[in-house]
């Protein structure tokens, strides 16, 4: 098993059951992360329809071995438009959140999976499971951007 990069030693057992998204601390809202990598891949909004489609198209700072960004404290420096969850903010973009990622399932009232490491105690288990992109992107600076249509997966993967 890999180091949690995540610290979620300590934290309340089931905190997010009994805890609404707008009053965790900034530690239990980090560890609701799985580290699927999803949210750091290039979506396609269909306009009409608000339809939001995920690539395989990885933001440049996402590792696609460990599904982690290279530079998560110092992103907007690289990426500006980088969007960072709160829980302020979350109504804002739930929507287009992956269908298995713990803040949109928080914030539609459904629970987490079993594979998610806060309930399989190991940061693998969304790897394991298959719901990951690890191993599965195309960079963005090798992928003109009329070409993301050809990369979009399905949900949930």
């Amino acid at each position: 098993m890999s180091k949690d990069p995540i610290d979620r030693a300590g934290l309340a057992p089931r905190f997010w059951e009994r805890k609404p998204l707008q009053k965790m601390n900034p530690r239990e809202w980090e560890a609701l992360c799985d580290g699927c990598g999803k949210c750091c891949l290039n979506k396609l909004e269909d306009e009409d329809s608000g339809e939001v489609a995920l690539t395989r198209v990885a933001c440049r700072l996402l590792d696609d071995a460990t599904c982690r960004c290279t530079q998560y404290d110092i992103r907007h420096q690289f990426v500006p438009e980088c969007i960072v969850m709160r829980p302020d903010n979350i109504h804002e973009h739930a929507y287009w959140l992956p269908q298995t990622c713990a803040y949109r399932l928080l914030w539609e009232s459904k629970p987490l999976y079993d594979w998610h490491p806060l309930l399989s105690g190991s940061p693998d288990s969304v790897h394991a499971a298959g719901v990951s992109v690890q191993g599965l992107t195309v960079s963005e600076f090798e992928t003109p951007e009329e070409e993301w249509e050809d990369h979009i997966i399905e949900e949930p993967t």
